[in-house]
């Protein structure tokens, strides 16, 4: 195995332990989680549903909308290039793309687990930790921007080795590619529609905010400037060990 590929794969497996880790920290300060995972965090919490488990599903969900997206993206070409030679090449690729959307049910699984043990581990702020500094709100607040900085370097290192994505940014690369927009207003539009659904699901069935808060609104901004700033200074050594040319 070459030393590149090996660099490639502890860069990727680091950072999907690292989000993992920040994900569930967030979820432990109180203070509101971040969209992707608000709706699996709410559902969890109102009917004591595990929460790895209630974000597999919602990860297995995200997996199969994004196989319907890219078969409905593959019959859009072959309906524009129905007299173009080019049908078979076409074909080959959206078997990739396919098995490439196959391959995050796994990833969902061992991710989620990572989320299960993280969260046995790590204890709720707000009760378990009252009455020390970590229990107040500067305390959970500061907890709550280290969750941010470990979720923003997670995606930032396993996303930049271009292997399998997780569930949550691969939704927002097929839609983003479905409607013809970019990235950045997708996700944007996916946050607010996760957020969104929570909401209804707080007020609906337990009557009180659930899972938002200000460390939704926190994640939203500053999980974007941490990837930002992260690949400004990691990106070009990571890439150069892992054998690929740096996206920046």
């Amino acid at each position: 195995m070459k030393k590149t590929l090996v660099y490639r794969m502890v860069f990727y497996l680091a950072g999907l332990l690292v989000l993992a880790l920040g994900l569930t920290l967030n979820t432990k300060a109180g203070l509101g989680v971040s969209p992707i995972i608000s709706v699996s965090f709410s559902v969890s919490t109102i009917w004591n549903f595990n929460f790895g488990n209630t974000t597999l599903v919602l990860y297995a969900v995200f997996v199969v909308a994004e196989m319907v997206l890219h078969l409905l993206q593959y019959r859009r070409f072959r309906a524009r290039a129905a007299e173009q030679e080019i049908g078979h090449a076409k074909k080959i690729d959206l078997r990739l793309t396919l098995l490439l959307d196959a391959l995050q049910f796994p990833l969902s699984l061992i991710f989620t687990r990572f989320l299960n043990v993280f969260s046995a581990w790590i204890p709720t702020l707000e009760t378990d930790c009252a009455g020390t500094f970590a229990g107040t709100f500067l305390g959970r607040l500061l907890f709550l921007c280290l969750a941010i900085v470990l979720t923003g370097v997670g995606a930032a290192a396993s996303l930049d080795m271009r292997l399998v994505p997780n569930p949550g940014d691969g939704i927002v690369q097929a839609i983003a590619d479905t409607i013809g927009k970019s990235v950045g207003f997708t996700k944007n539009c996916f946050d607010v529609c996760n957020i969104s659904v929570t909401l209804l699901i707080s007020f609906l069935f337990a009557g009180r905010l659930t899972g938002v808060g200000i460390g939704t609104v926190v994640a939203v901004i500053g999980v974007g400037r941490v990837i930002a700033l992260f690949n400004h200074i990691a990106l070009r050594p990571m890439a150069r060990r892992a054998g690929l040319e740096p996206n920046t």
